[in-house]
């Protein structure tokens, strides 16, 4: 893929693509006219531009994940750029599309660390894209800042310049665990994807289960093509599990969730934040209705909460074609987080001052969310609350 200088998004539409072809088109097309109008005003005023890069799949089967991540943070940076920008710099943001394919994402990151005008690193998407990405900027002075991953390889306790904002997959494992235990459940199956990010769910299920006392009765894996997820529910309603907890995302999700269904209606599911997406909810149609699923920032539809107003107001003045998400508010907070870091760094920011500022921020207040930097290692934000799918597929508390 060729990397345009500015916000170059790779229009090449992978054939697993869960977005219609037509409206998947319209949404890459609209980052693209939305980057190149940005980069017009730019050029036209000569002002100072802090670049950051961010490559994430923008297409292929999580394309609506990377959509929502990547226009949420574009109309934070939106926002604060239509207030003149931060000490005068205007924020750009470049999306490279990657397909949600790992070798398209190392590619894409290097481009970027090749690029000297390139700032930072900004949301690089996906659990074993981030896992790849950090040997490149270990022991550099290139900040990797709020990286779409609650995976703990993401989280490295030595490296200063990787900033994780989101709470953890072990934190949201823990948290569903908690719930079931004190609603009296104590015997559950785990069906975890057959990938790091699922071992992960795994593993931090098999610890909480020992701290409140529940029993996991069978641990089902399910590959990345769900082409075993028929097998995987068998095994589950065999041990047959008060509950199961998903560790899943995407196809899989599907997949095991509508085997499920057929075999034990009533059973309840509980997952984590992934399943999240537009396009897995859609998939999952009636089936959906019900599982507990738990988020790592509050309820994008209720404005009574400073941030999500703020959010809603932001998406609205820029544009953004997509309904608002969890997702989306997920990336403008990051945006705010962003912002409040490089105000810190001074008027004249290097990334060493940056990294330096972006570690000043403690139980920092972004309208009703906060967060905390504490040490490399730890997410700044806890935040984890649990809502339902609705009858109507939408989230609710």
């Amino acid at each position: 893929m060729t990397l345009h200088r500015r916000n170059a998004v790779d229009l090449n539409v992978a054939p697993e693509a869960s977005l219609s072809s037509s409206r998947r088109r319209f949404l890459v097309g609209a980052v693209a006219a939305a980057a190149a109008a940005s980069t017009g005003s730019l050029r036209a005023q000569g002002a100072e531009v802090i670049r950051l890069g961010q490559s994430c799949g923008m297409t292929g089967p999580l394309g609506e994940i990377g959509l929502a991540i990547h226009h949420g943070a574009r109309a934070g940076f939106h926002a604060i750029n239509a207030q003149g920008g931060v000490h005068g710099r205007r924020i750009e943001l470049i999306g490279s599309d990657d397909g949600y394919d790992l070798a398209r994402s190392v590619a894409n990151e290097k481009a970027f660390l090749r690029d000297p005008d390139m700032f930072a690193l900004f949301s690089p998407m996906g659990t074993a894209m981030v896992e790849a990405l950090l040997p490149l900027i270990r022991n550099t002075d290139m900040p990797c800042f709020a990286p779409l991953t609650g995976g703990m390889v993401a989280r490295p306790a030595d490296m200063r310049n990787v900033f994780n904002v989101r709470a953890s997959y072990p934190e949201e494992t823990e948290r569903l665990i908690e719930h079931l235990a004190t609603i009296g459940i104590r015997k559950i199956g785990v069906a975890y994807q057959n990938a790091l990010f699922g071992k992960e769910v795994l593993h931090a299920a098999i610890a909480a289960t020992k701290k409140y006392g529940v029993t996991l009765s069978v641990q089902a894996s399910v590959q990345n093509d769900a082409s075993d997820a028929e097998a995987a529910v068998a095994a589950v309603v065999a041990a047959a599990p008060e509950a199961v907890l998903l560790g899943l995302a995407g196809k899989p999700t599907v997949a095991f969730v509508k085997g499920m269904r057929a075999q034990r209606k009533g059973l309840p599911m509980y997952a984590l934040s992934v399943l999240g997406s537009a396009a897995t909810l859609s998939a999952l149609g009636g089936d959906g209705y019900g599982i507990a699923v738990t988020q790592v920032v509050p309820l994008p539809s209720n404005p009574v909460v400073p941030v999500v107003r703020d959010f809603l107001r932001a998406w609205r003045e820029a544009g953004v074609q997509l309904a608002p998400s969890h997702l989306g508010l997920e990336g403008y907070i990051n945006a705010r987080v962003f912002v409040e870091a490089l105000r810190r760094a001074g008027p004249k920011p290097s990334r060493k001052a940056f990294i330096e500022a972006a570690w000043t921020i403690k139980r920092f207040d972004v309208g009703g969310f906060e967060v905390n930097f504490e040490q490399p290692g730890r997410n700044a934000s806890r935040f984890v609350e649990l809502t339902m799918i609705s009858h109507a597929g939408k989230f609710i508390r």
